[in-house]
């Protein structure tokens, strides 16, 4: 759909402060999304601006700068670390003479670079699809205001016509391939709560390090890295608890703050595993600085899938680069709030595997008990 900033191509960052604050830690971010993307950074552009200029986003002095920041890197793209509009990405692309990419079109590149199922890659198809036909229909609006006109009728009309046509089309198959793989789906999850499991996913802010948890606890193999969205597809594993049995966990997709809406709309499936858990093991960066905010941005992915009110353990994973000593944390009421571990080197695992274990008997008490009833 888009093309990848891949192959080594050489980028210019741009981040404006609209005076919303943790500007060092979405720059450091940014990086990362780039160099994740395949992009080599060669300047960083910054800036100050009460709002968005409607026209360029970041006015023209700033814009020049960066024009020279790509010339004198000799960059093929400028990555801007916001929401452009079309007439944004547009303009910009006519000033600077390169490709400009938003930060919604950069992560749906990395998505399509990682999926590799084929529900995974089905869903980004359908995410760049709907990003796309946005951009389409205001890319093409000043025709449809014309209603043709001299030099405006037919070819320009019918060309957006086609364009909206073939793009509706091919939506409409997407998203009746996902609906059919979404009822395989749920016809799992009936039979693994028919067997009165407890069903855990692991959530967390992209790079978290939940697939290196994952790994830990059930020696699965699941594809580990220090990148941004290492893992897309969900994988589901059975774990034994000593003392409890088994319990089913899913390692699912990182979450990240202002995260595009078409790819929550279009990850709708996967996501579901999430909201349809029983427990959530939240697994936190302990060692970033921008943690809070982290642990804010997945909420709010949580709200936004339906999953705000399962229950929810906090992981401080990572103490390995802090120094911290493992344990488990609990509230005035003795429920287990946070566990402190390391993924990395195992510490304090066990302590996760006994908070799982209780958590389970927990959950299979009232199931006992109305058996007993009965």
């Amino acid at each position: 759909m888009f093309e990848r900033p891949g192959g080594g191509e050489k980028a210019v960052l741009v981040q404006l402060d609209f005076g919303h604050g943790d500007i060092p830690e979405r720059l450091e971010e940014l990086k990362l999304l780039a160099a994740s993307a395949g992009a080599a950074t060669v300047a960083i552009v910054q800036g100050r601006r009460e709002r968005p200029d409607p026209a360029l986003f970041a006015g023209k002095g700033k814009v020049a700068e960066v024009a020279d920041a790509i010339h004198d890197g000799d960059a093929d793209i400028a990555i801007f670390n916001h929401e452009l509009s079309a007439a944004q990405q547009r303009n910009l692309e006519k000033e600077l003479g390169c490709r400009v990419v938003d930060r919604a079109s950069l992560i749906l590149d990395i998505f399509a670079q990682r999926a590799r199922s084929h529900e995974g890659k089905l869903q980004v198809e359908l995410a760049q699809l709907q990003h796309m036909a946005t951009r389409l229909v205001r890319g093409w609006t000043h025709l449809e205001r014309q209603k043709g006109g001299i030099g405006l009728r037919g070819p320009g009309e019918t060309q957006l016509e086609t364009d909206r046509r073939l793009l509706g089309k091919r939506v409409k198959v997407l998203k009746d391939r996902l609906k059919q793989l979404e009822r395989q789906r749920a016809v799992r999850r009936r039979a693994r709560s028919r067997r009165e499991m407890l069903a855990v996913s692991l959530v967390g802010y992209t790079n978290a390090g939940k697939s290196t948890l994952f790994n830990a606890l059930t020696k699965a193999g699941a594809y580990a890295a220090d990148q941004l969205f290492a893992t897309l597809d969900t994988t589901s594993r059975r774990l034994y608890l000593e003392g409890s049995g088994q319990v089913i966990l899913s390692d699912t997709v990182g979450f990240i703050r202002d995260l595009p809406h078409s790819l929550v709309a279009a990850f709708h499936a996967t996501l579901e595993e999430t909201a349809s858990a029983d427990l959530l093991l939240h697994v936190v960066d302990s060692a970033s600085a921008d943690r809070d905010a982290q642990i804010e941005a997945v909420n709010g992915v949580l709200e936004e899938i339906g999953a705000a009110q399962v229950p929810q353990i906090l992981v401080w994973n990572k103490i390995d680069a802090t120094g911290v000593e493992p344990a488990v944390e609990r509230d005035a009421y003795g429920k287990i709030i946070r566990v402190r571990v390391s993924a990395k080197t195992g510490a304090g695992l066990d302590l996760l595997r006994q908070a799982l274990a209780e958590t389970a008997r927990e959950h299979a008490e009232p199931v006992s008990s109305v058996v007993n009833a009965a």
